[in-house]
């Protein structure tokens, strides 16, 4: 018995060498992870800088009813495109008329009667008082003639300037209008006006700019998120800023051609700035703490040290840099929750400008 358990034991020791031995080495460390690592990409760019905006016709108003009366005819209907002087609405004007006829027999009668007077006073019948009375009840007669064509001239709404009709307000022919009625609205949007406010630390980079004579040109993009075709020119600013804003007034001038641009509109103003030799780095390569920017930075040796690093301009995808890297320095260019400053590291170098060409940018 005692020869068979150790015959057994010999062959179970036998069999374990044997499988052991048909086994590979367990291998216990991985391949070593390659990381990409970049440097900043130094080139200059233009950025915009947007900012909500009101649009409005250079010319807008409101035409309103000057005389009391009855709402005769329309001439013209809603948004048409109408020419100075172009004849919009007309009042009844029969009493107006009749206006006119009486004053001009007071002022045939005022005529006849300094005639007359004159004629006695070279006779020496009357006094030149008495004549002079008669001019002057004259001079009083045409100017009572002139008012009343006056009024009559108002029973005639005219375009004052070439423009679009508005709406309508609540009137119909035969309405009664008042004095002060409104009519509609009349709109000269051959060129426009784009208000937009400028908070006080862009304003002074904006003066910094003019000075240096760039150019003042801006951009218009419209609710549908399309450019406008046309630039316009900043012009004019407020001399104050709000109390409560902190902001100032801006306008620009668009020329409006095709007539897309109408009063009332909203658009966002894109204004241009050149920002010479940016350092640009992407998004994806800083961590936000708090309020602060940090990248890992990696030296020669492949060892990594955070850094952080101060964001002067924002733009899809991309920081540009105040400070905290140089142009020369190697960066992680994306970071790792498993990396931590310290490690050291192998990598390998992408260009900058390949890593900001496969970014989704709109800068040029």
């Amino acid at each position: 018995m005692k020869l068979i358990r150790k015959l057994l034991f010999i062959y179970s020791s036998f069999m374990l060498l044997f499988v052991t031995g048909c086994q590979s080495p367990h291998e216990t460390h991985e391949a070593e992870h390659v990381y990409q690592v970049t440097k900043p990409l130094v080139k200059t760019m233009t950025l915009n800088d947007e900012y909500v905006c009101q649009i409005r016709a250079i010319q807008h108003i409101e035409l309103r009813s000057l005389e009391k009366g009855y709402l005769q005819k329309k001439y013209v209907d809603e948004g048409q495109l109408v020419r100075q002087g172009q004849i919009l609405f007309q009042l009844k004007p029969n009493i107006y008329k009749a206006d006119v006829q009486k004053s001009k027999a007071e002022v045939e009668f005022a005529k006849i009667e300094l005639e007359n007077n004159q004629a006695l006073v070279a006779k020496d019948i009357i006094s030149k008082t008495e004549s002079a009375m008669s001019s002057a009840k004259l001079a009083k007669a045409q100017a009572e003639l002139e008012m009343s064509q006056t009024h009559l001239g108002f029973t005639q709404i005219r375009a004052p300037f070439n423009g679009l009709v508005g709406k309508f307000g609540d009137i119909r022919i035969g309405s009664l209008l008042d004095e002060g009625t409104l009519l509609t609205t009349l709109s000269d949007n051959s060129k426009m006006w784009v208000y937009f406010n400028v908070p006080e630390v862009k304003y002074l980079n904006y003066m910094g700019r003019k000075q240096s004579n760039n150019s003042q040109t801006v951009q218009l993009r419209l609710a549908n998120g399309a450019v406008y075709p046309y630039a316009g020119t900043q012009e004019i600013m407020e001399s104050d800023f709000g109390n409560t804003s902190g902001n100032i007034a801006f306008r620009a001038t668009f020329n409006n051609p095709d007539s897309l641009l109408r009063h009332g509109e909203t658009g966002t103003v894109l204004w241009p700035k050149v920002i010479k030799n940016a350092i640009i780095i992407p998004q994806k390569s800083a961590i936000g703490i708090l309020d602060k920017k940090y990248v890992l930075v990696v030296d020669n040796k492949g060892v990594l040290h955070e850094r952080e690093v101060v964001i002067a301009e924002e733009a899809p995808n991309i920081f540009i840099l105040k400070s905290g890297l140089r142009p020369d320095e190697m960066y992680l260019l994306e970071r790792q929750n498993s990396l931590y400053k310290g490690d050291k590291i192998k990598y390998k170098v992408i260009d900058p400008q390949n890593v900001i060409n496969h970014l989704d940018l709109y800068a040029n």
